[in-house]
């Protein structure tokens, strides 16, 4: 059954989602098996096709790893087949407004509550149930992650917590800075302002924050401000564990 929505909603969460971008299914296998909570699976930014997409969901399966995709963009046709194809839930990139909330919650729930089509034939056996099964018992606990990362999303944070369905918001560092002017300038004070809007709004509408740590400072940190999520990439985790070996045959 899923569980990443439960324990998202426990205020003492301290959750792991790491972003996969390499296209290759032992790649979640080897997060779940390090204990990750969830891997949110690019499809936004690397190089992984829709069947890659399946293996590396596939791969978490009698695992307490949640797999999440991050589609290339906020369109219900991308939705729909990331989660017939087995995801524990979507990540949505390039938030600009309540509407695209909104948009963004509809295509994931069956009418009456939304717009999602019809054919979980492929998830049903991914969660190990029935068609309706799938329908009663996996569909309703689907994970909703927003991406905050553009000047209009400061701006309408407080219209996008308000849209009942959302369960997890993520500031993307490297996307807002770049879109207010700063890239990489994570210390700009209005970067941080403009970070420090979104904590405030969704702190007031008690939806989970999350956020890319690639340091155990940098995780300790968020945690302490409340933030229930932190994320590292697959690439980048591999890049520093092979400079780390290299350095060793340099001392």
């Amino acid at each position: 059954m899923p569980s990443l929505k439960t324990k998202l909603a426990r205020p003492d969460a301290r959750l792991t989602l790491h972003i996969c971008t390499i296209p290759s299914a032992i790649i979640p296998q080897a997060m779940a098996a390090a204990g990750a909570d969830g891997v949110i699976i690019d499809m936004e930014h690397g190089a992984i096709d829709y069947a890659d997409a399946h293996a590396m969901i596939a791969a978490t399966a009698v695992t307490d790893c949640a797999p999440l995709v991050r589609v290339v963009e906020n369109r219900a046709d991308h939705v729909k087949r990331a989660l017939d194809m087995g995801a524990e839930g979507i990540v949505f990139p390039m938030i600009r407004s309540a509407d695209d909330a909104r948009r963004a919650v509809a295509s994931m729930r069956y009418p009456p509550d939304g717009n999602r089509g019809f054919g979980p034939f492929v998830a049903q056996s991914r969660w190990n149930t029935t068609l309706m099964g799938y329908v009663a018992d996996i569909a309703p606990n689907l994970v909703c992650c927003l991406l905050i990362e553009t000047r209009d999303s400061v701006d309408n944070i407080d219209a996008i917590c308000a849209v009942e369905g959302i369960d997890l918001l993520i500031p993307a560092q490297f996307d807002l800075s770049t879109d207010l002017g700063l890239m990489g300038q994570f210390d700009h004070p209005d970067f941080l302002a403009a970070v420090g809007r979104i904590e405030t709004a969704a702190k007031a509408a008690d939806i989970p924050l999350g956020q890319v740590a690639l340091t155990r400072e940098a995780a300790q940190a968020a945690y302490a401000k409340g933030y229930r999520v932190t994320a590292g990439f697959d690439a980048i985790w591999l890049r520093n564990a092979a400079q780390a070996a290299t350095d060793w045959s340099r001392e």
